[in-house]
């Protein structure tokens, strides 16, 4: 934690001078008091935006240009209309709102480059790391019963949200609360970006790609989507033969509860778009009452009006997946969900689940499936947008599972496959994969270490099936192109414990030369501790949100399993690389 960099922007934000009207001055009139209009945007705003831990931040916080008073009524006109309108041109209302995000444009960090030579750490320090993190991983399912993530919310807003995007989600959402929370976030952004003591005290530094997660406002609960991956990691801790007999009984009892919980309690059954058939996709949130989440943010997340929360393709692909490595026999395995896949892949012309949060347009989406799965309810309360690192998942679900799918026998479910493969070549030969606007949920690091693991499924096909799936070999050249840019971007620069696992991962699944491990391997030994007492690690950003805010998703638990699996196949690589 950087106490002097909150010590030092933490004074510059109580003595700076108000420059024009603050956000509470603008919307307090409109919104502090229940009364007319549309009440969820009343409540979000004195809950979210108007509580006592942002005002003291904020009431400070002016800007200059809304001094003059026709700017000031333009942003409270549009506030009125969210407020009054039954059916509100969103359009019209973020324009204002647009413009104060636009005023202050924002860019990732530069990270610098690298000057000093790695060190190559000697295989009986990685397997100390190896042991710590399966410990930690171990100890704490055995205190809470499941292995947490955590939430925090990061209210400067995502850099790649700009005002035009911000227009984009405004329209393209589908459920009116979603809207508000948008709405007000980025009105919120737009004053905090105008006053750069305020961001900076918001937003402190840090090394490396993906952000840390500082300790204030974070919000503990549990997914069948974290579930997956954690029980990933304690699978290849199982498979690496370093764990004792009791840590192996363990790991396998909390990798079986795991996937339970992933098929059984997160499973939801829905329809098949195109013909109807049901079928058990899988919820990240799982239903009430098996929600793992505190009672006070659990009432919270639904007074606000987020209480519905649907299925979705990438969670259902991960479970899919672990349930499958774990061996499962489970009857959701069964379903062809290639069948289910094709009715949420995009195309030319009208799409039944068309792309409406479009913010990452600067990519083609043909060939891509969406995020986001209609409940029986025919509810969609996000509206839908598309992530390619979540077509990674669909693909490698599909790698596992396909005999049982019939995807090389079956033309209909071999072309969605080769749709994917191709939406993903256009975008790796684009360059565009390396842009962290060209995704939604995700860091181009993280496309990196998934295509690896999406890579190496793909490899354990049989001959022929990967023949069919593709007869022009564009998962190798995509496989050239992605360790390029770990070896020439990801690792050239400064880098973190997280980074240093997700880079681990692409080179090792991905065959990179072992020598290449060296940075990484390096930052992951010399920075084991960082966590405290009870982590190895720090939390770092996994994935996030960028509406209706940047919402950061990860937690010590989850740099341990990444970390856990990073070095058990580094580990293998380097050993094979000796043997050979």
């Amino acid at each position: 934690m950087p106490v002097n960099h909150f010590i030092r922007t933490g004074a510059k934000v109580f003595t700076a001078r108000k420059s024009g009207p603050t956000l509470y001055e603008i919307c307090d009139p409109l919104l502090r008091r229940p009364g007319k209009g549309d009440a969820h945007l009343q409540k979000f705003y004195r809950a979210a935006i108007a509580n006592i831990a942002l005002r003291p931040l904020l009431a400070r916080a002016g800007l200059a240009p809304l001094s003059d008073p026709a700017q000031a009524r333009a942003l409270q006109a549009a506030v009125v209309q969210a407020r009054d309108d039954p059916d509100p041109d969103w359009a019209a209302i973020g324009a204002p709102v647009a413009a104060l995000i636009d005023a202050c444009p924002q860019s990732h960090p530069q990270r610098p480059r690298t000057t000093t030579a790695p060190r190559m750490p000697a295989m009986g320090e990685i397997e100390r790391v190896i042991r710590a993190c399966a410990a930690h991983l171990l100890r704490c399912f055995r205190r809470n019963g499941y292995l947490p993530a955590y939430a925090a919310f990061n209210l400067v807003g995502d850099p790649d949200l700009t005002g035009r995007d911000l227009v984009t989600a405004l329209t393209g959402l589908t459920a009116r609360p979603y809207k508000n929370a948008t709405l007000l976030f980025n009105l919120a952004r737009g004053f905090i970006l105008g006053n750069k003591p305020v961001a900076d005290l918001i937003n402190p530094p840090w090394r490396g790609i993906a952000e840390p997660m500082w300790e204030p406002v974070q919000i503990k609960h549990r997914s069948a989507y974290y579930d997956a991956f954690f029980a990933e990691a304690l699978m290849d801790f199982v498979k690496c033969g370093l764990a004792t007999a009791q840590e192996r009984e363990a790991a396998r009892a909390a990798t079986r509860e795991m996937i339970d919980f992933c098929l059984d309690t997160s499973g939801e059954v829905v329809r098949n778009p195109t013909d109807g058939r049901p079928f058990t996709v899988v919820t990240a949130l799982a239903l009430p009452p098996h929600t793992r989440i505190s009672r006070f943010f659990g009432d919270l997340k639904s007074a606000l009006g987020f209480g519905t929360y649907v299925p979705d393709c990438d969670t259902t692909a991960c479970s899919l997946s672990a349930a499958t490595q774990f061996g499962a026999d489970h009857p959701m395995l069964g379903q062809p969900f290639l069948d289910f896949y094709a009715g949420y892949q995009t195309g030319p012309g009208a799409n039944r689940f068309p792309v409406t949060v479009a913010i990452n347009d600067t990519i083609d989406f043909d060939g891509g499936i969406v995020t986001w799965i209609e409940n029986v309810a025919g509810e969609r309360p996000f509206g839908n947008d598309l992530d390619p690192t979540l077509n990674l998942d669909v693909l490698e679900a599909a790698f596992r599972n396909h005999a049982r799918w019939g995807i090389v026998e079956t033309t209909a479910r071999l072309d969605v496959l080769r749709r994917i493969v191709r939406f993903q070549q256009d975008l790796v030969r684009s360059g565009a994969f390396a842009n962290p606007r060209s995704h939604i949920y995700y860091l181009p690091e993280l496309y990196s270490a998934y295509f690896g693991r999406c890579y190496a499924a793909f490899c354990d096909l049989p001959a022929a099936a990967r023949e069919a799936v593709d007869p022009d070999g564009a998962l190798e050249d995509i496989r050239g192109r992605v360790l390029a840019y770990v070896y020439d971007d990801l690792l050239a620069f400064e880098i973190n414990p997280f980074d240093a696992a997700l880079a681990l991962l692409a080179l090792a699944k991905l065959g990179g030369e072992p020598k290449q491990f060296a940075p990484a391997l390096d930052c992951i030994v010399r920075q084991v501790g960082e966590g405290g007492r009870n982590a190895p690690f720090r939390a770092y950003e996994w994935n996030k949100m960028k509406t209706p805010t940047r919402i950061l998703v990860g937690g010590p638990e989850v740099t341990s399993a990444f970390v856990l699996s990073a070095l058990v196949h580094a580990r293998t690589a380097l050993q094979q690389a000796r043997l050979g």
